[in-house]
């Protein structure tokens, strides 16, 4: 709401090797990064699914993903598996996978945990995209956490 926040790590560059992961899925098994290898991601990355324009995002994606070929995209954000769990059920969403930051440093390492302000501990509003190999083709970190992310942005670097 026009307040800057600070966060803790840093973003991966376009160029660099993205950094290893290890996050929870709905089932509580473990989500890695070499879980996508042989296929571009997006890391859809937020702070909880309660949220109007986080929820927005997720759908979005859900829909966008059909329109990316060999593509996956993966929504990440401190929301507990069982919480992302009932959304995706009621919302039908079966084309992305959730992920949860829950028991990981997922956020210090991706540069996107908040370290201040009301929402401190939860994720920025990110997107990650990365190539086959496990290069970030780029990043992009929404400037105010009410606006949805820039969905053009990872098209492009799909395209």
């Amino acid at each position: 709401m026009g307040n800057p926040i600070n966060l803790a790590g840093r973003m991966p560059q376009a160029g660099e090797k993205a950094p290893d992961f290890t996050l929870t899925a709905q089932d509580l098994s473990d989500i890695k990064l070499s879980d996508f290898a042989g296929h571009r991601l997006v890391l859809n990355i937020f702070p909880s699914l309660d949220t109007d324009v986080c929820a927005a995002s997720v759908r979005h994606f859900n829909t966008m993903v059909s329109e990316l070929p060999d593509t996956k995209v993966l929504c990440v954000s401190m929301d507990l598996p069982f919480a992302a769990s009932r959304f995706c059920t009621v919302n039908g969403i079966k084309n992305v996978q959730t992920a949860s930051g829950f028991r990981s440093d997922f956020g210090k390492t991706y540069g996107v945990e908040m370290t201040d302000g009301p929402l401190r501990g939860l994720y920025a509003r990110a997107l990650v995209v990365i190539d086959r190999d496990g290069t970030v083709l780029g990043t992009s970190l929404c400037d105010e956490i009410t606006n949805e992310p820039d969905y053009g942005f990872a098209r492009e670097l799909l395209a």
